[in-house]
């Protein structure tokens, strides 16, 4: 019993160092800090690759060309899912809030990203034309992200709710008994264990993202890929200037 109390209250010193929550870097050292660092520089690089395909795109390129540079810009996508997944293991509370997006990312957030299926639609105006047998394989896709999408948010209810039980489990009992002290802490174990389930919700989510971008590349042609790289850039681009725009906003 005494171990359990001495193992928990070093875990509780480094997650309760502030009540309002706005000292998370202090839970994980400087995970958070590293990956904010990290996906800075990656979206320098990835505006440098898509400046590349923008102007391959422009000057109607060939397809080997266009490949080249699309292979290589579904690979800067991979890497970022790798460092988000290395970054989680620090703090995934970072992660899954969204903390490193801006305002308005932060907005259509779903388990730290994207939500797929969400994008998908977005983007098939921007395909077309595409042949019966693309506008079939996009729906199936759309289709099966929302069904993934819609499992793995029920999976994060469910353990919200689990969650709360746990620690209402003896709200209202005196303090002070040992018996008492014993329940707390038993209960704050089990809640920890509890939470160590958000990495994988969390990685469960990017490799529904990592897979579904990789399936759409496959479905559509060299160009209309291109395209839709181009396209979902750009969508992400204007919210993250949308941000801007608001938090420079004039206040009366």
């Amino acid at each position: 019993m005494l171990l359990l109390m001495l193992v928990l209250d070093i875990y509780l010193q480094g997650i309760f160092i502030s009540s309002s929550g706005d000292q998370t870097h202090a839970m994980s050292g400087n995970g958070a800090m590293t990956f904010d660092l990290e996906y800075t520089r990656w979206l320098e690089d990835q505006n440098k690759q898509i400046n590349e395909l923008r102007t391959a795109v422009n000057a109607h390129a060939s397809d080997s060309d266009l490949r080249l540079i699309v292979d290589g810009i579904m690979a800067h996508y991979d890497e970022i899912f790798k460092v988000k997944g290395v970054a989680a293991k620090a703090d995934v509370f970072h992660i899954l809030s969204g903390m490193w997006k801006t305002p308005a990312e932060r907005c259509f957030l779903w388990l730290g990203g994207f939500r797929p299926s969400e994008l998908l639609k977005l983007l098939v105006n921007h395909l077309e034309p595409l042949t019966e047998q693309q506008m079939l394989g996009l729906t199936n896709l759309q289709q099966s992200s929302q069904q993934a999408e819609d499992a793995l948010s029920q999976g994060m209810e469910a353990l919200q709710q689990s969650l709360a039980e746990t620690l209402a489990g003896s709200l209202g009992s005196s303090a002070g008994s040992s018996g008492n002290v014993a329940n707390y802490m038993g209960q704050m174990a089990m809640a920890m264990g509890k939470l160590g389930t958000l990495e994988n919700f969390l990685r469960q989510a990017d490799n529904l993202r990592q897979q579904t971008l990789h399936q759409m590349q496959r479905i559509l042609t060299i160009r209309q890929a291109s395209r839709a790289l181009l396209a979902i850039h750009d969508y992400f681009s204007r919210l993250r200037a949308l941000s801007s725009l608001w938090l420079a906003r004039p206040r009366e």
